[in-house]
């Protein structure tokens, strides 16, 4: 049970490019959290403390380095549990169909990209479906995202050793991408609100024709999978 709907907005907003507002979202973020998870407060301390000390020009840089140009992680949750396998698109009308009837206007990015689930968890009203989401898709995708900064950072002092590095690489070669403070913040928050969600499946066991229809209540859906996956070009 969520503790607050309000965080998972402000999470939400975290993870879009960087607004005007964006020192105030991270200072709004952390309040909440010192207010009811203290722990993942601190995880998202790094973070804050980045955000207050460099400008919007910076704020920009690292989220376009991080999410787009290069990225080293992805934000749509389909591709980051299935990858191009077709269970991807499968995956994505199914968020479709469950943002349209909650009516969450997902804008530019696709149902799936982590910040239009965070709000959706908060707006849909089948606990049992949140739980099934948030405990088979949503948290072992950030923990994915998480491992890929990992591997990210191994990855960047190769490079920094062929001398292809700036000011803001060698800051992240210094304390890490604080974008993966943000990621294990949200994860601690929705480990302690699904504390009793069912335990991840297996890529095999997702989305089979049986866990269709028991989790998002359809027995077919190969021609509407077709059909959403040329529209993003998935395929």
């Amino acid at each position: 049970m969520m503790k607050s709907t309000e965080l998972y907005y402000l999470f939400a907003d975290l993870l879009r490019y960087p607004q005007d507002n964006y020192r105030e979202l991270a200072e709004s973020t952390s309040k909440v959290l010192q207010d009811v998870y203290p722990e993942a407060a601190q995880m998202l301390s790094p973070f804050v403390d980045y955000i207050r000390e460099h400008d919007s020009d910076a704020w920009e840089e690292l989220y376009t380095k991080t999410f787009d140009v290069q990225p080293v992680c992805y934000l749509d949750l389909g591709y980051v549990i299935f990858g191009e396998d077709y269970k991807r698109g499968a995956f994505l009308l199914h968020m479709q169909n469950e943002q349209l009837m909650i009516n969450n206007d997902c804008g530019t990015d696709l149902p799936d990209n982590i910040s239009n689930v965070l709000v959706l968890l908060t707006k849909h009203h089948n606990q049992a479906f949140l739980n099934e989401l948030t405990g088979q898709i949503v948290i072992p995708a950030v923990e994915k995202m998480i491992g890929e900064f990992a591997q990210a950072r191994v990855e960047l002092k190769i490079r920094v050793m062929r001398k292809l590095h700036n000011a803001i690489i060698q800051e992240e070669l210094n304390q890490g991408n604080v974008y993966r403070n943000v990621f294990e913040s949200l994860l601690c928050v929705l480990k302690e609100d699904f504390a009793e969600a069912p335990a991840p499946l297996s890529n095999e066991e997702i989305l089979t024709s049986q866990h269709h229809k028991a989790f998002f209540g359809k027995n077919s859906i190969n021609a509407e999978v077709h059909t959403i996956a040329t529209n993003y070009k998935l395929d």
